[in-house]
């Protein structure tokens, strides 16, 4: 079974920076797209970032220059470095996979990030 597992996630001051990573097995990591995700309380999920097979990134506009994503398929692992964190960051942010030549997309179970003021 396939499973995408975040950690890194915590509570952090404004200002401050945390890296999440997500782990992936039982896929084959190197051909799937990767993106975080983030959710906030009553808000919808939206994406943050992406990170293509052949290393395009892309960031949604809130996070340029703040976010970075990265992937490192010798060890099917996919990250999220966030530095500037403000307290609008705060959300559950879950990683995905995702390849449309397989038509298969896979979720991670989301890691809290808290960021105070």
């Amino acid at each position: 079974q396939v499973q995408l597992v975040e950690s890194g996630g915590g509570l952090v001051q404004a200002g401050g920076s945390l890296r999440l990573s997500c782990a992936a097995s039982r896929i084959a990591f190197n051909i799937y797209n990767l993106a975080w995700y983030r959710q906030a309380p009553g808000k919808q999920r939206e994406l943050v970032a992406s990170i293509t097979a052949s290393q395009y990134t892309n960031y949604a506009d809130s996070v340029k220059g703040r976010f970075t994503i990265s992937r490192d398929n010798a060890k099917n692992t996919v990250y999220l470095q966030m530095n500037i964190l403000k307290p609008e960051d705060t959300a559950v942010y879950y990683c995905s996979a995702n390849s449309v030549r397989l038509g298969q997309t896979y979720w991670g179970q989301g890691t809290q990030v808290t960021v105070s003021s």
